[in-house]
């Protein structure tokens, strides 16, 4: 699972994307998913970071999904048309 940090905002989004190294994404379950439950501050930015994710996750014959995104979050990729681009990680059964 990848964790974004609690700010991703224009101003520190490009140096968390250059630590996406694609060798995260080649090993591991058939989903990544990126856990954004810890966002707190961020803008479109943070969808920008999400779609790299996604990129390098497909490059490597992954799902791609986003587990705990805030609203605001969500509201973004509405609006920007990128919302089926990042899907909701599904719940596990307990």
């Amino acid at each position: 699972m990848l964790t974004l940090p609690p700010v991703l905002t224009h101003a520190v989004a490009a140096g968390f994307a250059r630590g996406l190294k694609p060798e995260l994404f080649a090993a591991g379950p058939a989903e990544v998913v990126a856990d954004a439950g810890a966002l707190q501050q961020f803008d479109s930015s943070a969808l920008a970071v999400l779609l790299e994710c996604r990129r390098h996750a497909l490059a490597a014959g992954r799902h791609f999904s986003v587990r705990g995104a805030p609203a605001r979050l969500r509201e973004l990729a509405e609006l920007y048309g990128v919302a089926e681009l990042i899907p909701p990680a599904a719940v596990a059964a307990a």
